[in-house]
C-alpha cells in the first residue's frame, strides 16, 4: 500500500511539472515588479513636497488675470525654485505656488534665461522642502527615471520610464540670438502640457533634470542638471540674468581637410556660414567659410564647443580664434561682446 501511494505521488509529480517550475519565476516576477514599485513610490513621495504646481498671472487694465501654469522645483527653504523659462515668459509675471500640503504661495520671477530654458523664482515662504539636486553626466541610457510635475494642472502627478537617450540638442531663442541647449536628457516617461519646469528624477530621489518638451508620444525632453545649469541657476539666484560673450558667426560641423587632420590631430572644426555685420568676428576679419578650429587656446570640433567658450569670463577679452582659409592656417585677433548688449 506504501508502494502504492509513493507511486501516486510520483506520477503526479511528473504529470504536473509545471505547478513546480511556475512558482519561482511567478515569485521572481513578482519580487521585481515589487522592487520597481517600490522605487517609483519611494522617490514620488520624497519629492512630493518640493514640487509646486504653478499659476501664472499676468497684469491687466482688469487686473491679474490667468497667463498659464506649470511645474516647479524648490531650491532652498527660504523660497527659491527652479522652472523652465518658457513657462514664465512674458512681461509683468507673478504668480501662485501650490503644494501637496495645501498651501498656496505667492511668487514672483528673480531671473529667467530662455537660452537655456530655465528661470528662478522666490515664493513668499521660509520652510519649505528644497530637492535634492543630482549630477545628469552621471545617467546611463535605460536607467530608470521619474517624472514629477503638474500636467494639465493635476497635482503632484507621477509617471516614470527610462532614459532613452542623451546628448540630445534642443534649440532656444531669446530675441535675435539663438542657441542649442546641449546634453538635454530624452525620456519616455509620460509627459504632458504643465509637466514643464517639474522635476526628473533618478532612482535615488535626485533631480538630474528639468521637463521642458513634449516632442511626441513617449517622447519627452528635459534639461540637464550637471556643472554648466548649475552655473546658470546661480547666476539667476545672484544676478537675475546669465551673461554670455557673443561672436556673431553661424556655421555647422564640417571636416577638416586630411592634411590638416593629420597635422592637428583633429577631426572636425566649425565652418562659418554666415557673419553678422558689426558683430565681433566681422571685425576680427573672419569671413564664411573660414573653418574654425580653434578658440582661446581650446580645441573646436563642433558648435557646442564655441557654445560652451562663450561665458562670462571672455567679455571684452581679447582671446585668439585659429581658422584654416583655403588650406591655410590663419590665426586672429577677437574680442567677444556681451548678447544681451546688442541692440
Amino acid at each position: 500500500m506504501n508502494a502504492r501511494l509513493s507511486l501516486i505521488a510520483d506520477e503526479t509529480a511528473f504529470d504536473r511539472p509545471d505547478d513546480f517550475a511556475r512558482e519561482p519565476a511567478e515569485n521572481a516576477e513578482a519580487q521585481a515588479l515589487d522592487a520597481y514599485s517600490r522605487t517609483v513610490s519611494t522617490v514620488a513621495a520624497r519629492l512630493a513636497p518640493s514640487v509646486a504646481n504653478l499659476r501664472i498671472l499676468r497684469a491687466t487694465r482688469r487686473g491679474r488675470t490667468p497667463a498659464g501654469g506649470g511645474s516647479g522645483v524648490v531650491l532652498t527653504p527660504d523660497g527659491y525654485l527652479l522652472t523652465s523659462a518658457h513657462v514664465v515668459a512674458g512681461r509683468d509675471r507673478i504668480g501662485r505656488a501650490s503644494f501637496v500640503d495645501g498651501r498656496e504661495i505667492s511668487f514672483s520671477i528673480v531671473g529667467s534665461d530662455p537660452l537655456s530654458d530655465l528661470a528662478v523664482l522666490r515664493a513668499e515662504a521660509d520652510d519649505l522642502v528644497p530637492a535634492l539636486l543630482g549630477d545628469a553626466a552621471q545617467l546611463r541610457v535605460g536607467q530608470l527615471v521619474v517624472a514629477i510635475g503638474n500636467p494639465h494642472g493635476f497635482a503632484g502627478s507621477v509617471t516614470a520610464g527610462v532614459v532613452s537617450a542623451l546628448g540630445r540638442s534642443l534649440p532656444a531663442r531669446s530675441g535675435r540670438a539663438l542657441r542649442m541647449i546641449d546634453n538635454v536628457i530624452q525620456t519616455d516617461a509620460a509627459l504632458n502640457p504643465g509637466n514643464s519646469g517639474g522635476a526628473l528624477v533618478d532612482s535615488f530621489g535626485r533631480v538630474v533634470g528639468v521637463n521642458t518638451a513634449v516632442a511626441g508620444i513617449g517622447l519627452g525632453l528635459a534639461v540637464p542638471i550637471n556643472d554648466a545649469t548649475r552655473k546658470v541657476i546661480g547666476a539667476l539666484m545672484t544676478d537675475g540674468r546669465v551673461r554670455r560673450a557673443y561672436l556673431g558667426v553661424a556655421g555647422g560641423s564640417r571636416p577638416l581637410p586630411a592634411r590638416a587632420r593629420r597635422e592637428r590631430s583633429q577631426a572636425s572644426g566649425v565652418e562659418i556660414v554666415e557673419v553678422m555685420p558689426d558683430s565681433p568676428a566681422a571685425r576680427a576679419g573672419l569671413g564664411p567659410e573660414d573653418l574654425i578650429v580653434e578658440l582661446a587656446s581650446s580645441r573646436v570640433e563642433g558648435v557646442d564647443d564655441i557654445q560652451r567658450l562663450m561665458v562670462a569670463d571672455l567679455i571684452d577679452v581679447p582671446v585668439e580664434v585659429v581658422v584654416l582659409r583655403g588650406g591655410q592656417e590663419r590665426r586672429l585677433r577677437l574680442v567677444p561682446r556681451e548678447l544681451d548688449a546688442l541692440g
